[in-house]
This record gives C-alpha cells, structure tokens and sequence, in this order.
C-alpha cells in the first residue's frame, strides 16, 4: 500500500488547493496529473494547526476516484467539522494538511487481532458508527482495550460496548503521509 513520493506530494497539492480554495485564500493553480487520482479508496483529511487537530473529515467508502472524493473531504475537514469553528483564510499558513488513505475494513473477532499503530478501527452499531485512525492511539498512547473504548465512545455507545455481541468492530490499515513544514 505504499504510495511514491510523487503521488503523496499531487495528493496533498490536490488537498490544499480545495483547502485554499474554500476558505478564500489564493489556491496554486496547477495542474495534478497522477495516475493515484484515479484510484478508489477511503481516505482522510486532516488538518493540525502547529500540532493541534484543527479539522479531520473522510470517507470510509470509496464511492468515487480519489481526484473527485479528496478535494471534497478536504473542504469538508476545512470549513464543517462540528469540532471547530471554519479555518479562515489567515490560517492558511499555519495549517499543515495530513492524508489517510484506508485499506478495506475487515471485521475483528478478538482484540488480539488489533495492532496498535497499525490498525484503525470502526465500532458499528444501533445506527451508530465511531471511527479512529491508527495515528490516533498512538498520540495518546492507548492500549487495545483503550482503542476499542474510545471507539465506541465516539459512536455515542457505552466504552464497553465492543464486547457484545451487536456491535460490529472493523480494522483497516492506512498509508499516512502530511505536507512538510
């Protein structure tokens, strides 16, 4: 699932452009051509304000190219995440764009299946659904119990849901790659 260099950099070209775009500043123009932009795959975009969260929106689901879904998730993390108030054009340049690109969930039966920087999770249930990225058990330093907890906390469901029989946990690996400073 390794992506080359080149690749990342028109994907994270591609996502700040929609960024800069949304929120008014000046968007390079230019021209992203990567044959990457074609693919179908879930993704996030995550925007860190120094190193703080400042927008993170995705899509599990890849139900369009990357170079249609990107620029859309990425206006989305800028301008509707319920967390934060709309990035204005005067952040622009203190915000630094991070992509996820996701692997196909596949369900977890124990929690020993469950790695710990290299697992995202998704807790499903009731018509709730909680999802974490794999970089986020790793900056708090979680165990695998932790993980599945918070998880399902960000369903909206009690942290010890996952242990029952309803409630459907997925992993999924993803590919991380952030614009330098």
């Amino acid at each position: 699932m390794s992506l080359a260099a080149g690749s990342q950099r028109a994907l994270l070209t591609l996502a700040r452009s929609a960024v800069e775009t949304a929120v008014g500043g000046t968007a390079e123009p230019g021209v992203v051509e990567d044959p990457v932009l074609f693919e179908r795959r879930g993704a996030f975009v995550t925007l860190r304000k120094r190193t703080r969260l400042r927008g993170c929106i995705g899509r599990v689901e890849p139900d369009a190219p990357l170079g249609a879904m990107l620029p859309d998730v990425a206006r989305l993390a800028a301008l509707h995440d319920p967390r934060f108030p709309p990035v204005v054009a005067a952040e622009l340049s203190e915000i630094r764009i991070e992509i996820s690109l996701l692997s196909v969930p596949a369900p977890v039966t124990a929690p020993s299946e469950i790695a710990v920087g290299r697992d995202g999770l998704i807790v499903a249930a009731s018509g709730r659904r909680g999802l974490l990225l794999p970089q986020v058990a790793v900056e708090y330093e979680w165990t695998v119990e932790q993980f599945l907890e918070e998880t399902c906390r960000k369903a909206g469901l009690s942290p010890e849901a996952w242990r029952e029989e309803r409630v459907r946990v997925l992993s999924f690996q993803a590919e991380v790659f952030a614009e330098t400073e």
